[in-house]
C-alpha cells in the first residue's frame, strides 16, 4: 500500500481529513483523531492514546487503538517512530524531521529537519530506493 503524505492536519475537520486520506470516518476513528490532533503536534503511544480515550469516555479497546494508529500511519496521517523493539510512538507531525528520545522519561521530542546532517548513505539494494532516513538521538540527564 502506498503511503500518502498529508502534512497539514492542524485545524482541519477530522472527518474531512479521514476522507481525504481514503479512510471511512467511523465513530471510533473520528473520536481517536479528535483526541490525537486536538493538542497540536505530539508523540503518543497506543497505550497513552487508549488512556486518553478512556478518560474522554470513548469506548474503544486497546487493539482498536493499535489498528487505528496503523491505519492512520498507512494513510499518511501519522509517522511511526520505533525506539526499541517493542516501544513505538506515533507522531502527528509527518514532515521531514528527526527525534530525541529522552531515556528515563520515555519521551520523544522533535529535532527540526535541518538539525541533523546525513553525510553519506549506503547504496540501496538492487531494485530498491531510499524513501526516508529516521534518526533517533537518545539523550538523558547529565550524571
Amino acid at each position: 500500500m502506498t503511503t500518502r503524505m498529508l502534512t497539514d492536519t492542524a485545524g482541519k475537520d477530522v472527518t474531512d481529513m479521514l476522507r481525504t486520506a481514503g479512510l471511512r470516518p467511523t465513530r471510533q476513528r473520528v473520536s481517536l483523531a479528535e483526541i490525537l490532533y486536538s493538542k497540536g503536534d505530539r508523540h503518543v503511544s497506543a497505550e497513552l492514546l487508549h488512556e486518553e480515550a478512556v478518560d474522554a469516555d470513548v469506548p474503544v479497546s486497546l487493539a482498536t487503538v493499535y489498528n487505528t494508529l496503523h491505519q492512520f500511519t498507512e494513510a499518511g496521517l501519522l509517522r511511526e517512530v520505533a525506539i526499541e523493539g517493542n516501544k513505538t510512538y506515533f507522531d502527528t507531525n509527518v514532515s521531514d524531521h528527526h527525534h530525541f528520545f529522552i531515556e528515563g522519561e520515555n519521551r520523544v521530542i522533535d529535532i527540526p529537519g535541518e538539525g541533523v546532517g546525513i553525510g553519506k548513505l549506503p547504496r540501496a539494494p538492487e531494485g530498491m530506493e531510499v524513501v526516508r532516513v529516521d534518526v533517533v538521538v537518545r539523550v538523558r540527564e547529565k550524571q
